[in-house]
């Protein structure tokens, strides 16, 4: 299992890369905070839709009597090819809207169906799927398991190269993630009937590690229209810009990487026609969103896809024509010690009695989110509440400096995202509680792209980043966090090991916190890393809209529910 988790992390880590600044003060290219007055001088930079297809304005649209519905997002498009895409949040949702997924997440972080109506395992290595009867694609064709084995294959393709969605945990597929060029069928994905297909595993998994990490971000395309075409063809493939047979609610009209995204309603979708006739994604700057919001020209903001700066939180709850909802705390500020360069578990549990974590949440995140020692936050299953986080007790860190005979005159090394206003004011509050109990750090802010690089050659005492743990599967990421020599931690422990192999095959949810649990546990012991806080983002949504179900995840399964009430 463990030979799938150094892709499998590249998800978990797009998404948190995404989340990176939602709830923080944003920053400008030197990773100063932006000053928050600026947002309505800059309202109209990038704000308006220029659609080349049609050049009819949203107000006249409205006025005609077209329901138009403008999300605003802060992060750029990477496309919408379902086989070419990363699998960041915005690239998810973009194609999801027209081709849906298998499951989808709901606000209670249950899987539901999307295109499947049931997915199942007795083994742990042979999962059922089975689409739902009433699927079709636009055209009245039915969509069926030929539909899933003909996507499966094509993201498999070495000439396609999926950049982040590797297949190699399933049979018949190579240890790089790829089929031989020209494969027609694998043992790992099997048609059993019109509807019903198999997904077969090289290693045993949970069931919700099949579901968040491959059912939750496979797109299914329509083999009748595409098959035509050669792997080749498809990755460049024209017809993405502007399908005309989709599975899902909306399809794309129009787009602009660095700006906007158009739909318009698939009136033959199967769940229902859409009550929204047109839908548009509005790529801003994050000091744009306010003034958007306030004047009406953005009607919603996502907790993964928009930034919302810090200081316009409040300013946001005070518009009278917004309903403003802060998001399940999913994104842990972790920082990680590499432990080769800190042995002694008593200096790393100094360092963490020496932070008053709750006066950062306090100060620097007027309270939106929580603190916790560990990977698991209170928004997923997982959560062990008899869990206490360690408290804020600077005699405490002392005392164990001293027992490990703490060499005061050494400087620590302290990498920080720049791109994160809010903690590096956080970091500086940290260092100076640090020096307060003997320990000497120094910190060194570089961007996201050095900042992994970094992680990576695990030259660093210790570093921080915003890091989405999968509340329903937290585990590839914690196999990968802990996984000894090499690992961002350098931390390996047998006794977390024999619990996170246990979890592959539980079987249920309690079992599966009680392993979950001994991890935590473990980790708050020996403090290889440590939450400073997790976030909870702030969304919002315009009174005029209803059927929103406002939160991290489920925010767009039923969107064809929206809609406008005047």
């Amino acid at each position: 299992m463990k030979k799938i988790i150094s892709k499998i992390i590249s998800l978990s880590l797009a998404a948190a890369m995404l989340l990176t600044m939602s709830g923080c003060g944003t920053t400008n290219e030197a990773g100063d905070i932006a000053d928050g007055t600026n947002s309505v001088s800059n309202e109209n930079e990038q704000s308006d839709i220029s659609n080349g297809q049609d050049s009819t304005s949203d107000d006249q649209n409205e006025a005609s009597g077209e329901k138009i519905v403008n999300i605003g997002v802060t992060d750029s498009l990477g496309g919408i090819n379902p086989l070419t895409i990363d699998q960041t949040w915005i690239n998810k949702y973009a194609v999801g809207l027209e081709f849906l997924p298998l499951v989808d997440l709901d606000s209670e972080l249950n899987f539901r169906g999307m295109l499947a109506d049931t997915v199942s395992t007795t083994d742990f290595t042979n999962f059922i799927v089975h689409i739902d009867e009433n699927a079709t694609w636009s055209d009245g064709t039915p969509v069926t398991a030929e539909d899933v084995e003909f996507t499966f294959l094509r993201l498999a393709s070495p000439v396609i190269a999926n950049p982040t969605l590797m297949l190699y945990a399933f049979e018949g597929v190579g240890d790089d993630g790829f089929v031989e060029e020209g494969t027609e069928s694998v043992e790992g994905v099997t048609v059993l009937d019109e509807k019903t297909v198999r997904f077969t595993t090289k290693y045993p998994m949970a069931l919700s590690t099949f579901e968040n990490t491959y059912a939750f971000y496979i797109h299914t395309l329509p083999k009748h229209i595409l098959e035509q075409y050669t792997d080749e063809e498809l990755s460049t493939l024209d017809w993405f810009n502007h399908p005309d047979v989709v599975s899902g609610p909306y399809t794309v009209t129009d787009y602009d990487v660095d700006h906007y995204i158009s739909y318009t309603a698939n009136e033959n979708y199967w769940k229902g026609a859409p009550k929204i006739g047109k839908l548009n994604f509005k790529i801003l700057d994050s000091s744009q969103i306010y003034a958007g919001l306030q004047s009406g020209e953005i009607d919603v903001t996502h907790h993964t896809m928009t930034a919302i700066p810090q200081e316009d939180y409040e300013n946001i709850e005070a518009l009278e024509n917004i309903d403003v909802v802060y998001g399940s705390p999913v994104t842990n500020q972790s920082v990680f010690i590499q432990t080769a360069n800190l042995p002694d578990k008593r200096v790393r549990q100094a360092l963490l009695y020496a932070i008053d974590r709750n006066q950062i949440l306090e100060q620097l995140m007027k309270g939106h989110g929580e603190v916790v020692d560990g990977f698991l936050s209170s928004a997923g299953p997982f959560y062990d509440e008899t869990i206490t986080p360690t408290p804020y007790d600077p005699e405490k860190a002392k005392a164990l400096l001293e027992e490990a005979g703490w060499d005061s005159s050494r400087t620590l090394r302290f990498y920080v995202n720049s791109g994160d206003g809010t903690f590096v004011n956080a970091a500086q509050v940290i260092v100076a509680q640090w020096a307060n109990v003997g320990v000497k750090a120094e910190i060194q802010t570089v961007d996201l792209a050095s900042l992994m690089e970094i992680a990576g050659s695990t030259d660093y005492d210790l570093f921080a980043v915003q890091y989405t743990y999968a509340p329903i599967d937290p585990y590839p990421d914690i196999v990968w966090l802990l996984g000894g020599e090499g690992s961002w931690t350098g931390y390996g422990d047998e006794e977390i090991n024999e619990a996170l192999e246990a979890v592959q095959t539980a079987g249920s949810i309690e079992k599966m916190k009680d392993y979950y649990s001994v991890v935590d546990k473990k980790v708050q012991e020996d403090v290889p890393m440590f939450s400073a806080y997790v976030i909870s983002a702030q969304g919002a949504v315009n009174k005029r809209l209803t059927g929103v179900n406002a939160n991290v995840y489920g925010f767009f399964s039923h969107i064809e529910e929206w809609d406008i009430v005047e």
